[in-house]
């Protein structure tokens, strides 16, 4: 019986020493609303909480891939310094005035003029022009996808890497490591073999301490072809149909201009980060007469601030007619709530839209968690139906739109390496206004009196589901 009590005893002080370590540790690491749901499950399981805090609790990289973000972050800024006659300076007192510089200071890339954008809303014609511009590069192709699968998409993209190689096209390609472990483990070494370049990025297993956070990922969706075509959107390389049941509708953006430049920078940063092998980058691109102003806002753990986060919440604060935000993944942090909130409440036309299916279920019971106030204050919800909304973009007023791979959710905002585009023009808003439109017409509009019908159960499940924010 003395040894059961002194083992008891030992265990009552190791769990009440995880308990307060935790409690002087945990918030000078992290965020407060982070801090207080990694708090609740060590308080609750501390001898399970601690080990996943461990792994989970700090988005850290290692020091060595922060210090090539740094570089590449200042070959950029140097590389634009000579790049006068390309900037544009937007009209003071509007918008873009505010947005441009803070973004350029964020993400390194100045707004550029001459840029032409084509919106691809249908997800077998873009995966067909993806192809069809493998097929046109005759000095290089490069490739950073967050998924690629095993299936006839995959089966189709690898065919045309092959065709380019053996024409003598250098083809790199970047494939997450998780995302695309399907995808690296069938198609890798065929591709290698046929001489394509391949490295999968953040790998785990025994070298993920020399890359970062066990679930850090980068989900950018890049395609860049010679100095001509570029490709950004929320679109991986898969069918759309691979989550059984949850078909995707995504949009890509293809581009000409100096913008594909940019992208290329945003492809040998990555590429640098992941191998250490600097690349050659073109230095002029053609310009196109479209003439459109467009600006990258890449993120991700390796900047010293969460970019994505950032300029999603000056692009709400900007707004002062009609916002419009398109996401599948709603799970938003404090300051964009409260951005969200304010322009509502201001008079601004908000309107959010999500899909009614999502292969999340977490995610999905905790985005439903925030309908309410949203409704209370004014935002419009509509939810999705034909299939999962993958696609991601924001529209402000009539002039500046972001389209790319950001999700508005803790994830995208401080622990994924993603990429957005910025346009300011008034003809890339409009056209997707017509895709937002084309939503909203199979759509459910959520009423703040229907929603609050829903039942008990419901709404603790969304609270639980709530709490966990800082773990999706």
């Amino acid at each position: 019986m003395s040894f059961d009590w002194m083992q008891g005893t030992w265990l009552l002080g190791v769990d009440w020493l995880i308990r307060l370590a935790a409690l002087f540790w945990i918030p000078s690491r992290t965020t407060p609303a982070a801090a207080r749901s990694w708090l609740l499950l060590v308080g609750f399981v501390p001898l399970l909480g601690l080990p996943l805090y461990l792994l989970f609790g700090h988005p850290w990289l290692s020091r060595e891939r922060v210090r090539r973000q740094a570089n590449a972050s200042e070959v950029i800024r140097v590389e634009q310094a000579g790049m006068t006659a390309l900037r544009w300076t937007p009209p003071a007192d509007t918008e873009a005035a505010e947005v441009a510089p803070l973004v350029e200071r964020l993400g390194d890339f100045m707004p550029t003029r001459g840029n032409s954008v084509q919106l691809l809303d249908h997800y077998d014609a873009s995966l067909k022009v993806l192809i069809a511009d493998i097929d046109a590069a005759r000095e290089r192709v490069h490739l950073l996808y967050y998924l690629m699968f095993d299936d006839p998409v995959g089966d189709a993209i690898v065919a045309s890497l092959i065709r380019a190689a053996a024409r003598g096209v250098r083809c790199r390609v970047l494939l997450d490591a998780v995302g695309a472990k399907r995808g690296l483990r069938r198609y890798a070494q065929p591709l290698r073999d046929a001489g394509v370049t391949v490295h999968d990025m953040l790998p785990g297993g025994l070298r993920w301490r020399r890359s970062g956070r066990m679930d850090l990922r980068n989900h950018r969706k890049i395609a860049v072809f010679d100095t001509t075509v570029g490709y950004v959107g929320s679109q991986n390389l898969a069918l759309p149909e691979f989550v059984p049941g949850f078909p995707n509708r995504e949009l890509v953006a293809r581009v000409e201009g100096p913008v594909v430049g940019h992208l290329q920078a945003v492809f040998a940063s990555d590429w640098y980060i992941e191998t250490g092998e600097r690349l050659d980058v073109a230095v002029t691109y053609p310009v196109s007469d479209a003439d459109i102003v467009t600006q990258l806002l890449p993120s991700g753990p390796a900047y010293p601030y969460e970019n994505a986060r950032d300029a999603v919440n000056s692009l709400i604060h900007v707004a002062q007619r009609k916002l419009v935000l398109t996401t599948p993944y709603f799970v938003p942090d404090d300051a964009t709530l409260s951005a969200l909130r304010i322009a509502a409440l201001s008079g601004v036309d908000v309107q959010l839209i999500l899909s009614e299916s999502n292969n999340q279920r977490l995610t999905a019971w905790a985005q439903e968690s925030y309908y309410d106030e949203l409704l209370r204050c004014g935002v419009k919800i509509a939810l999705y139906r034909p299939h999962f909304l993958h696609a991601k973009h924001l529209s402000v007023d009539e002039d500046i739109a972001l389209i790319g791979s950001i999700n508005l959710d803790i994830r995208s905002f401080a622990l994924n390496a993603e990429i957005g585009m910025l346009c300011y023009d008034r003809g890339v808003v409009g056209r997707l206004r017509e895709v937002e439109a084309d939503y909203l017409a199979d759509a459910t509009v959520l009423s703040l009196e229907a929603w609050r019908a829903r039942p008990g159960w419901r709404r603790a499940r969304e609270g639980v589901a709530r709490l966990a924010d800082s773990f999706m």
